[in-house]
């Protein structure tokens, strides 16, 4: 939902690659954020951002290149900024998704020539950036904004097919490059008009994700056409909760997924294009938060009325609920807010935890938790995630470590934990004592039996560690025998 714009197709070599299955929603799914201030022309400047983006507790960005008509290629410039990005990413752990798209309606690439052109630009972007895996292929192509036409003459759907097309042939040439490559198709707008002549030509995403399904099996294709869906669920307005659902219209936001799952099921079901089982990544949510006094030279222009602005606690709020709705869609694998930092110009979007100027909003800190606690899986229960939790780097304490009164186990979770440490006769196998406790992953914890009453004779130190909110099977660690002093 952009409002800023910014300023030799190889043959097939490839046999049917088939989109990867729906994953959990979870812990391991992507979290992030939709940001462009990294595009530098050094990569010190993209590094500098790309610290403080990994600061505010984001792990996944995506970054925008926009083709134009008449280009095969990324312009020089263009690389450069991209390959910075790439480094810079690399740098700080983040996963890059690249959106590639035409900037508005006037360049929409309808003709054979033009998504000719539109692939080879990817191709070259896919040789050139060999540590991007994945890539969206256009923007909202349900809006009038980023496609048009929107309708045929006789009021059917024009944009579904149009757009299929060029969703196929970058599937095509991306996948001949590399395999690997993860091709996002869709990135669909949450809501639309249906209905041709009102000045505002616009499909719903259930209307153009049917229409869609009803092209692709029109085509004959036997291979598909994308490996996953990406979608922008936002609220009607920063003021509504993400988890509003719309049981009565065609809109789908967050609350919606069940829909959105039948209307892809609907479109694709029964064909080689995965439908229900489709992984999805809401690469756009944002909530867009109201200027203080303090920071108002900051930004330029007006804020539209429709966008109804929240307070900064209602902002961390929001996207904490938001995180939470995702972490439970089984086929949901990222959620990318939009933006992290705020756009200066106020007919734009000041949806970041961030400040226009780079300064924290005080919604960083609740929205920098949140995420700590996606992924280390327990911001909501979900019904059938059962999570595993590993202990790493574990170390009992040895005789000698006994001798000179040390009863501390050292050890880390692969997860959120709830571990228990036990002291076990190892005659008669009864517990001594025990101690519980909880931690967060990738933390050095210490589980102690200082002061406790061990008894005499060996005993055995037993480790359990589990999940506190999604739990799977425990797991149970055990030291060696240790003769009490």
């Amino acid at each position: 939902m952009c409002r800023r714009l910014l300023p030799v197709v190889v043959a097939l070599a490839f046999s049917a690659v088939v989109a990867p299955p729906a994953l959990a929603g979870g812990p391991a799914m992507a979290f992030g954020a939709a940001e462009d201030v990294v595009r530098a022309p050094d990569l010190v400047s993209a590094k500098s951002e790309m610290t403080l983006f990994r600061l505010a507790g984001f792990s996944s960005i995506r970054v925008t290149s926009q083709w134009l008509p008449g280009q095969v290629a990324p312009t020089e410039p263009e690389l450069t900024v991209l390959r910075n990005v790439s480094a810079a990413a690399q740098l700080s752990g983040v996963k890059v998704y690249l959106s590639v798209y035409p900037p508005g309606s006037r360049s929409t690439p309808l003709t054979p020539g033009a998504r000719e052109e539109f692939a080879s630009y990817l191709t070259v972007l896919a040789h050139e950036l060999p540590a991007i895996d994945d890539v969206i292929v256009g923007n909202e192509p349900n809006l009038n904004r980023f496609w048009l036409p929107q309708f045929n003459p006789d009021g059917s759907n024009a944009a579904s097919p149009a757009y299929l097309a060029l969703l196929a042939r970058s599937y095509d040439a991306l996948k001949a490059v590399d395999p690997r490559t993860r091709v996002w198709g869709g990135a669909l707008a949450p809501r639309g008009i249906d209905r041709p002549g009102t000045g505002r030509d616009t499909h719903s995403p259930v209307a153009f994700l049917k229409e869609m399904g009803t092209a692709y099996r029109a085509s004959g294709r036997t291979l598909p056409i994308m490996d996953g869906l990406a979608f922008h669920p936002y609220a009607d307005s920063s003021g509504q909760s993400p988890g509003t659902p719309h049981p009565k219209s065609t809109t789908i936001g967050l609350a919606d997924y069940n829909r959105l799952i039948q209307t892809l099921a609907g479109a694709f079901d029964g064909t080689p294009q995965a439908g229900s089982t489709l992984p999805i990544l809401y690469d756009e949510f944002g909530v867009e938060s109201q200027i203080p006094p303090g920071k108002a030279k900051l930004y330029t222009g007006a804020e539209p009325a429709a966008t109804r602005p929240v307070d900064e606690i209602t902002q961390a709020q929001f996207y904490g609920e938001a995180l939470q709705l995702a972490f439970c869609q089984p086929n949901v694998v990222g959620i990318l807010l939009f933006h992290s930092q705020d756009e200066p110009a106020l007919g734009s979007w000041q949806s970041g935890v961030y400040y226009a100027d780079g300064t924290p909003k005080t919604s960083l800190y609740a929205v920098r938790d949140a995420l700590a606690r996606a992924r280390g899986g327990s911001i909501a229960r979900c019904d059938g995630l059962a999570l595993q939790v590993s202990s790493t780097r574990v170390r009992f304490p040895t005789q000698a470590d006994l001798k000179r009164g040390s009863r501390s186990v050292q050890f880390r979770c692969s997860l959120d934990c709830a571990w228990e440490l036990r002291a076990v006769s190892a005659a008669g196998g009864t517990v001594r004592t025990r101690v519980t406790g909880y931690g967060r992953p990738g933390t050095a914890l210490v589980a102690s039996l200082k002061g406790r009453k061990l008894g005499r004779g060996s005993i055995f130190l037993t480790l359990t560690t589990s999940h506190p909110v999604n739990p799977g099977v425990p797991q149970t660690r055990e030291s060696p025998a240790l003769a009490l002093p």
